[in-house]
């Protein structure tokens, strides 16, 4: 499969909207409060906060496509956008997500190559992310290709507050 990546725009925020509400809920409801993910997914993906996203300079949201069929997206954030680590030579990977028709199919590994590249272009030395500590499969996808524990923060849904894993990539491992 041939993937092609597209820099989001404003004019692509309802497409961005439905597709970060489906993957979400695709990998994370069936794991959580039916009222606090609903809570979640309200917020975290409404018009308002995609909007405010998507203008913010320091982030970056990328389609990607199989030929013209959207079929995932990535959320990369640097200096004050990131979430956590906020280092000057560090990109962090917020978002990473893959319709779930179009798992198994080697897609997370070519989205990493190019976030890699994405971040190399940038002149940055570290890749970074957080993900859920019962995430196991993200976890052991994360450390197949080289990203390694170094820290742990508490992320929120809804009032449930878990527990995810900083994992980070040395770029001049490359």
């Amino acid at each position: 499969m041939v993937l092609k990546y597209r820099k989001c725009k404003t004019t692509d925020l309802n497409q961005l909207i439905q597709i970060s509400q489906q993957t979400f809920v695709e990998a994370f409801e069936k794991d959580n409060n039916r009222n606090d993910f609903a809570n979640y997914i309200e917020k975290a993906f409404s018009e308002n906060s995609l909007k405010g996203e998507l203008a913010n300079t320091n982030t970056q949201f990328y389609f990607v496509y199989n030929n013209v069929e959207l079929v995932a997206y990535f959320k990369l954030n640097v200096g004050t956008a990131q979430t956590d680590v906020k280092l000057s030579d560090s990109l962090e990977l917020e978002r990473i997500y893959v319709l779930s028709i179009y798992q198994g199919m080697g897609l997370g590994a070519q989205l990493l190559v190019q976030v890699k590249n994405i971040a190399i272009e940038d002149g940055k030395n570290m890749l970074w992310l957080g993900v859920w500590e019962k995430n196991v499969r993200a976890i052991q996808f994360y450390q197949r290709h080289g990203f390694q524990k170094f820290g742990t923060h508490p992320y929120f849904i809804g009032l449930d507050e878990q527990t995810d894993w900083l994992m980070r990539f040395d770029l001049g491992n490359l």
